[in-house]
C-alpha cells in the first residue's frame, strides 16, 4: 500500500525546485570546473578569491557569507590559500579576536589569469537567458536567501 500525504503531493521531479537548482548548478559549474582544473584550485577556493577580488579585506564571517561557505570549511580553505600565498591573513586592529583576509599578488594573478575565461562563461549564460531573464533569475535566487522553514510552525 502506498503512502500519500493528505496535505498535498510533491511536484514531479522535472518541476522540483531543489532538483532544478542542483541541475542548473551542475550545468553552470561544469565549464568553471574545467577552467579551474588547469589552475589547481577548487570551486570553493575560487569563490573565496573572487569575493576577495571585489573587497580589499574582509573578516572571516563576512567572507564566509559572501562566498556561500560554512565557517569550518572556510577555515580549511583559508589555510590552504594562505599556504599557497594566495591570501594574507591579519588580526583586526580594532578587534584582536577577528581575522581580516585580503587577496595577495599571487591570488590576484589567479583571478587575472582566469578573467577572460570566467567572463566568457558568464556572458554565455547571459546570452542563453537574455539580460532581463538573467537579472530576474538572480533577483529570484537572492530572494531565496530569506527562505527559512520551521517544521513546527502551524499549517494554514
Amino acid at each position: 500500500m502506498s503512502r500519500r500525504s493528505t496535505i498535498g503531493t510533491l511536484p514531479p521531479t522535472q518541476r522540483s525546485l531543489p532538483i532544478a537548482l542542483i541541475r542548473a548548478r551542475e550545468k553552470v559549474m561544469a565549464p568553471i570546473r574545467d577552467m579551474l582544473s588547469e589552475t589547481g584550485i577548487t570551486e570553493q577556493q575560487w569563490r573565496v578569491l573572487r569575493v576577495l577580488s571585489e573587497h580589499p579585506a574582509l573578516d572571516a564571517t563576512d567572507l564566509a557569507e559572501r562566498a556561500g561557505l560554512h565557517q569550518p570549511s572556510l577555515t580549511r580553505i583559508l589555510k590552504t590559500l594562505s599556504e599557497r600565498d594566495f591570501i594574507h591573513r591579519d588580526t583586526d586592529a580594532n578587534d584582536r579576536r577577528r581575522q581580516v583576509v585580503a587577496l595577495s599578488k599571487a591570488g590576484r594573478k589567479v583571478i587575472d589569469d582566469n578573467l577572460d575565461q570566467a567572463t566568457r562563461i558568464a556572458e554565455a549564460i547571459q546570452a542563453l537567458l537574455g539580460q532581463e531573464r538573467f537579472d530576474t533569475l538572480l533577483d529570484l535566487l537572492t530572494a531565496l536567501d530569506d527562505f527559512s522553514f520551521d517544521p513546527a510552525a502551524p499549517q494554514d
